[in-house]
């Protein structure tokens, strides 16, 4: 982290809600360390009861599908460690798993580290990040394990459309591939809301799709890694092995924390995206003020935007380390986030928004106003 050594530094860089853990999931947690007494000892690897039971529910509530908290819910360290136990799970050296691209990095950096090979699926930045539906069979090889979306979408806040997401559906269990599902920022799409679909509602993909749900965004709880796994029971079966060796189980005390969450009336996350959406908008005008220096399409969910880089610069890194070294502004280079991320960078309006405006008043000074 080269902003980390440079003081005073305006951070549009990393995607933490500035918002604090909601308060009736922090007071149950105070009352269970208080009168609980297994609440520092291990759960069952694949989480506590009373939690996939929740979940179960949630999960069927918001869906329309029934799934069994036995056989078919794993309680994960969030997102993160969940995707990675399935990565461990189905790739052999040299596989290949379908990432969108611009995609989140962290996946690529995963499925190389587990010996696999990222096929990057370019999204279409001439139709506001579209999936390209039509391009996806010609990736497909014999090597081909699954596909992995996030909608919205990070780093461009992408909200694929059910239709699109329909057909990505058909053509994966027509070619026998695993669906990945991660969806963190699932309850932040704002004006949006009736576009947003949710692929793990088919019945007919159950087979295929495993849908990753994380406390971090929604929930403020990003320190508490905490998240969850729906996914079909044998496919369950393996990545308890995974899961069981490298991590045992997912820390009791964030369980405790998932069903206070859970049980509260979560009135914080109409809190969170009214915030959110103000800052979206905040960031918007300020981006709109330096035409000279990015281009930007509008996000639809999520938390992030991802311009275009219009000012004269070699790439995306040594923009972003110039802006950080000479006007002690923090982003992230979209190159990071695949091939066609290059020319852009990844800023998060998680943040507070004096933060906004000042990265945006040092932008204006050093590139001056058009």
């Amino acid at each position: 982290m080269l902003s980390a050594k440079i003081e005073g530094v305006a951070s549009l860089a990393w995607g933490l809600p500035s918002f604090r853990t909601p308060e009736y999931i922090r007071d149950s947690v105070s009352k269970a360390l208080a009168n609980d007494s297994d609440i520092g000892k291990y759960a069952l690897p694949d989480g506590l009861k009373e939690l996939r039971e929740m979940v179960a529910e949630k999960h069927a509530q918001e869906t329309g599908v029934a799934v069994d908290a036995d056989t078919q819910v794993v309680i994960t360290a969030g997102n993160m460690q969940g995707l990675n136990t399935l990565f461990h799970v189905c790739l052999n050296p040299g596989d290949e798993i379908i990432v969108t691209d611009p995609g989140f990095a962290s996946h690529f950096q995963q499925i190389r580290l587990c010996g696999g090979k990222p096929v990057y699926w370019r999204l279409q930045e001439e139709n506001a990040w579209a999936l390209d539906v039509e391009s996806l069979p010609k990736l497909i090889t014999e090597r081909t394990k699954a596909i992995v979306l996030v909608t919205p979408s990070n780093p461009t806040g992408k909200i694929f459309s059910k239709a699109e997401l329909l057909q990505v559906g058909a053509i994966a269990k027509a070619n026998n591939l695993l669906l990945f599902l991660d969806d963190p920022y699932l309850y932040l799409t704002y004006e949006n809301k009736d576009k947003h679909f949710n692929l793990a509602s088919q019945n007919e993909l159950l087979d295929n799709t495993v849908y990753c749900f994380t406390f971090s965004k929604c929930y403020a709880m990003s320190g508490w890694r905490l998240g969850y796994m729906i996914l079909p029971p044998q496919l369950k079966k393996e990545a308890l092995k995974v899961h069981d060796a490298t991590l045992i189980c997912t820390p009791r005390i964030s369980q405790v924390a998932g069903i206070a969450a859970l049980k509260g009336d979560a009135t914080h996350l109409r809190t969170f995206e009214t915030v959110l959406a103000s800052r979206r908008e905040l960031i918007i005008q300020r981006l709109s003020r330096v035409p000279h220096v990015f281009d930007y399409i509008k996000p639809e969910g999520a938390y992030y935007i991802f311009p275009r880089i219009r000012v004269e610069h070699e790439n995306a890194r040594e923009f972003a380390i110039r802006l950080l070294n000479e006007a002690h502004v923090s982003v992230t280079p979209g190159s990071a986030f695949g091939p066609s991320g290059e020319h852009h960078v990844r800023m998060a309006f998680c943040v507070e928004e004096s933060v906004i405006n000042e990265a945006f008043d040092r932008i204006e000074a050093y590139f001056g106003r058009e």
